[in-house]
């Protein structure tokens, strides 16, 4: 009997219930569905619950009058001032403790990191005891006890403790003399921005360079040279000046300088120092990453252990370090949000606290400080990626 070979046979389509992609497809609608019920039948309960209660909603209350008092703000506020107004010094308010903290918490986390990594017995310990202990401690309570247990209980105003450079600390906080530029240092403000864009086009010029010739140029001893003479450059020519306001002890309070409320200098600081455990953990463990081989062949060249850490292995570490470091400096400005717990006038405590009781809006509140906060996780995200893209190792 003589056989023909027919081709290739294409396998049985399946039944249409049975096919994979059809499958996938009915789950994913069904999935849809009940997400899109599930947030209807909310939205439809909380109207027909606010209609119950004869309560309107919208954002028109943000140009009504605030009529409260905020204790430390940016922006001049008075009772008069609207509730829109209120938003923006909470977040202001939100912004500086955050942006301070992260500045002290990465300086600090790395310093502490790399200690704990030291040949220094002394040093490596307790880098390791302040790691441990700090990181094991809720933050709310190391915020209360920086609080109530170290700055309300400084001396009265008229004992104030007196510091370095005619600052001073009392119950009340910290008073530091204020800086008063006047109009002619608008011009060394536009000779520093001049200067960081000089060293921005100097960075990719010597990197440029590095990789056409292998020549290394001193662009960090340039930098500083470029930012510090431009600047001084364009102070002495502008003929510039800033003065100091000093604070002035008087019969019940200082007048003048700059005064640190207790609530914002106890939240900083326990922000910075609880923040900075974490980081230098985080800085610890990017840096053992890195082969020892590297600190062999860097040490091969004779380069001096701050050279070896400053220009080989730190630079590699870093591609391990950012993406947890990005997750700090997130929690960091979310942790802002406990300054509620000690009075200072952040953004929940100012408008999902003050301003939702007073105008009963829930909803409105709660959402526009839930979108000021997911705006503050996207920036911070995308900036640390961006730089992350920028020191990842690139696959040939």
């Amino acid at each position: 009997m003589t056989t023909y070979d027919t081709g290739p046979q294409s396998a049985p389509r399946p039944s249409f219930f049975n096919d994979p992609m059809i499958r996938g497809i009915i789950y994913q609608v069904v999935v849809a569905g009940i997400i899109i019920a599930f947030i209807s039948w909310i939205i439809g309960n909380t109207a027909a619950n606010l209609a119950a209660q004869n309560k309107t909603t919208g954002f028109d209350f943000l140009w009504r009058t605030a009529g409260f008092d905020i204790s430390f703000s940016l922006l001049p506020w008075s009772r008069a001032s609207y509730y829109w107004e209120a938003f923006l010094v909470g977040l202001l308010n939100t912004l500086l403790v955050a942006v301070v903290g992260i500045i002290f918490a990465t300086i600090l986390g790395f310093t502490i990191g790399i200690a704990r990594l030291s040949t220094n017995f002394i040093v490596s310990s307790i880098a390791t005891v302040y790691i441990e202990v700090i990181r094991n401690i809720p933050l709310l309570l190391q915020l209360f006890f920086w609080y109530f247990a170290v700055l309300k209980s400084m001396p009265a105003v008229r004992n104030s403790l007196e510091l370095p450079f005619d600052s001073f600390i009392n119950q009340r906080g910290v008073m530091v003399p204020r800086p008063i530029p006047d109009e002619q240092f608008n011009f060394v403000w536009l000779g520093l921005l001049l200067a960081i864009i000089g060293v921005i086009v100097l960075r990719r010029w010597a990197k440029k360079r590095l990789e056409a010739t292998g020549q290394r140029f001193p662009v960090f001893l340039t930098s500083l040279v470029i930012l510090f003479g431009v600047t001084a450059l364009v102070f002495w020519v502008s003929g510039a000046s800033v003065a100091f306001e000093i604070p002035v002890l008087e019969r019940f309070n200082f007048r003048g300088g700059l005064q640190l409320p207790p609530e914002f200098v106890a939240l900083a600081f326990g922000l910075t120092i609880y923040t900075a455990a974490f980081i230098a953990e985080t800085v610890r463990g990017g840096i053992q990453s890195v082969s020892h081989g590297q600190t062999e062949a860097a040490a091969s060249l004779g380069l001096k252990e701050g050279d070896r850490l400053r220009l080989v292995i730190v630079p590699q570490a870093m591609r391990v370090i950012v993406p947890p470091l990005t997750s700090q400096y997130l929690n960091l400005t979310k942790n802002s949000s406990l300054g509620a717990a000690i009075g200072y006038p952040e953004l929940v405590n100012v408008f999902a606290g003050t301003s939702l009781n007073q105008t009963g809006r829930a909803i409105e509140c709660i959402a526009i400080t839930m979108a000021v906060y997911l705006t503050f996780s996207l920036l911070t995200s995308a900036i640390m990626n961006w730089y992350n893209a920028r020191v990842k190792l690139v696959e040939r």
